[in-house]
């Protein structure tokens, strides 16, 4: 099975004097169930010799902080774009993660209504129903990138590279009570078919 590196979200404990990486187990549930074995990214770590060590086949760019709230995070992610990029690699950005492609490509955000606990109908390319848990959208889409989904009041909700296998998706598609079978055949066609479950 085919190793995916998975960027994690930063979460303070101030009662605790922590501040911790962490990953929504349902995001491991949904690589497992589209046939990848997920391994979580520190975040604060030099990554040169943990990629080397790793050799991800791909990467999700998950959910969680705003860009700009943890610098850790962001340093963390825009390394693994950088190595993403030199190495041709796929990569699945997810609602945060589909920001910071957008922010790494010199694109911009901006505050949206009506995006948070709700659900929409994308058209496009993609078309289907979807969660939505985000306050900030892409004020428009990036260079290199085309929008292969729009929700219904025109904000984008999913792009794609022109060149590298890269998508984005405004989605979780780990919060859906089933895996969305649409968002298990695409990430395994973004990500090459995985091997065969033993």
């Amino acid at each position: 099975m085919k190793v995916v590196a998975v960027s994690q979200r930063v979460d303070s404990h101030p009662e605790r004097g922590e501040t911790r990486d962490a990953l929504d187990q349902r995001l491991i549930g949904f690589l497992l169930a589209a046939g990848f074995i997920p391994v979580p990214v520190p975040n604060g770590l030099p990554l040169d010799h943990w990629l080397a060590a790793v050799a991800p086949h791909a990467i999700v760019l998950s959910g969680g902080n705003d860009i700009g709230q943890c610098p850790a995070r962001d340093r963390t992610e825009s390394e693994l774009l950088d190595h993403a990029r030199t190495r041709q690699l796929p990569v699945l950005g997810i609602c945060r993660g589909m920001q910071m492609l957008a922010h790494w490509s010199g694109g911009e955000l901006k505050p949206v209504s009506g995006h948070v606990r709700t659900r929409h109908q994308l058209s496009g390319r993609i078309v289907a129903e979807v969660n939505s848990y985000h306050g900030l959208a892409l004020a428009g889409c990036p260079e290199g990138f085309d929008v292969t989904a729009r929700s219904e009041d025109g904000e984008i909700e999913a792009i794609r590279h022109l060149q590298l296998p890269w998508e984005g998706w405004m989605w979780h598609p780990e919060r859906e009570a089933d895996f969305a079978a649409h968002d298990l055949e695409r990430i395994r066609l973004l990500f090459g078919e995985p091997a065969p479950l033993q």
